[in-house]
């Protein structure tokens, strides 16, 4: 029995993990988004998966996290063999200069992005440090945490602030008997929303709007699908951890 908490699991690639995670009868899968996904529901009740949908805002997390410890308390210590961690949710500010966006949908995309994965990071393992089986925390990153670009200040510093965040509970962890496995992972250049926001900002504020446009007519990007296959192996090698920030077009 294999239990596993996405976020952002109503669309895109989120919701591509989820429903590749709901393909096995064995699996328990808590989908935490602000909107719930018919089609999961529906992939859970053919495969025999069973599947939680939570409707929360991660802009305001600390509920969202306390709501996780709670329900994994509930579970028991000897309830699954295997418990993942898959924070993937992110948020988009306005494209452009950083003074071009409201301090309300700044503090919003911090919030999503890096306190939301960490307040629930923090959950996780408290609630499994005494559970027996294999725990794993996946950080969904992307290489903007790892090479700046004008017009998204607000999404390379979560992303960033991710690896670090990462970088340093794996070492915790490592000090630990039965410490989790955590990971960041970039999944690489995805056809998601996100790529049409990009696509579509005006290129006086954003410099590099014609290269997203050349990945998307040269057929460079990555299919929600395809993305979500890629992940999910990563999340299962068995050296899952040895490197804590890692790229899926390095495996």
């Amino acid at each position: 029995m294999k239990l596993f908490i996405v976020t952002g699991a109503s669309r895109g690639m989120g919701a591509a993990i989820a429903a590749q995670l709901l393909g096995e009868a064995s699996h328990t899968v808590v989908c935490i988004s602000r909107h719930e996904n018919a089609s999961l529901a529906a992939a859970a009740k053919q495969s025999g998966a069973t599947c939680e949908q939570w409707t929360a805002d991660l802009a305001v997390p600390i509920a969202v996290a306390a709501r996780l410890q709670a329900r994994l308390a509930g579970f028991g210590a000897t309830a699954f063999t295997h418990a993942s961690l898959i924070n993937n949710a992110a948020m988009l500010t306005t494209i452009g200069g950083l003074e071009g966006c409201s301090d309300e949908e700044l503090s919003a995309a911090m919030r999503v992005g890096l306190e939301a994965p960490l307040l629930l990071t923090a959950a996780f393992l408290r609630a499994t440090s005494a559970w027996p089986g294999e725990r794993r925390v996946l950080n969904i990153s992307s290489g903007l945490g790892r090479r700046a670009m004008a017009g998204q200040a607000t999404y390379c510093a979560t992303k960033a602030g991710m690896d670090h965040m990462t970088r340093a509970v794996a070492l915790d962890q490592a000090l630990l008997g039965n410490g989790a496995k955590v990971v960041s992972l970039a999944p690489g250049v995805i056809d998601t929303d996100m790529q049409v926001q990009l696509r579509g900002a005006d290129a006086a504020g954003f410099p590099e709007q014609a290269a997203f446009v050349r990945l998307k007519e040269s057929g460079q990007l990555t299919s929600s699908v395809e993305a979500a296959a890629r992940v999910v192996a990563w999340l299962e090698r068995a050296d899952f951890g040895s490197v804590p920030v890692a790229d899926v077009r390095d495996a």
